[in-house]
């Protein structure tokens, strides 16, 4: 993570933080978030020879993706939470083929761009789960548990 850091700042992004060593990076940009992840995709192709996904949200939508938790029940398991980050909405077909996949025991609801589940039996063997994770989702996404994502909101409100 220090290198990305390092690499974000050489490339002239400002106050350029990342949390833990989990792929998650705040800094400070006046593009747009789709330009925004377009360079920050290429840039770490470029200097890290990976090529992965970069799906960008402004601190204004991560602070509502917080502030308007569907499920506050399981935030008292923040580890079996999770919030799904999507490039775009899901159609409700591949919505509805989510919801097939959970079992009784999960809750899913989905919010503009992203997906929060509640997997409380824990995702190992959680088709839900499965579903988000994988390709066939048909969206470029990523998943954070509500304790990285309730983190990096605080990161932000203490600028």
């Amino acid at each position: 993570m220090a290198q990305l850091r390092e690499a974000l700042g050489a490339a002239g992004l400002e106050e350029v933080r990342t949390y833990l060593q989990s792929g998650n990076v705040i800094l400070r940009s006046r593009a747009r978030p789709a330009a925004l992840e377009a360079r920050l995709q290429a840039l770490i192709a470029e200097r890290f020879a990976i090529e992965v996904a970069v799906i960008v949200r402004t601190g204004e939508e991560l602070h509502r993706v917080v502030e308007h938790d569907p499920l506050p029940a399981a935030a008292q398991d923040p580890k079996r939470y999770q919030v799904t980050f999507l490039a775009h909405e899901l159609d409700q077909e591949s919505l509805a083929g989510l919801r097939r996949l959970a079992s009784p025991s999960e809750r899913l609801v989905a919010r503009d761009r992203e997906i929060y589940s509640w997997h409380p039996d824990g995702v190992a063997r959680s088709r839900l789960w499965a579903g988000l994770a994988g390709d066939r989702l048909g969206v470029t996404a990523t998943a954070r548990n509500w304790s990285t994502v309730t983190n990096l909101d605080e990161m932000l409100q203490d600028e």
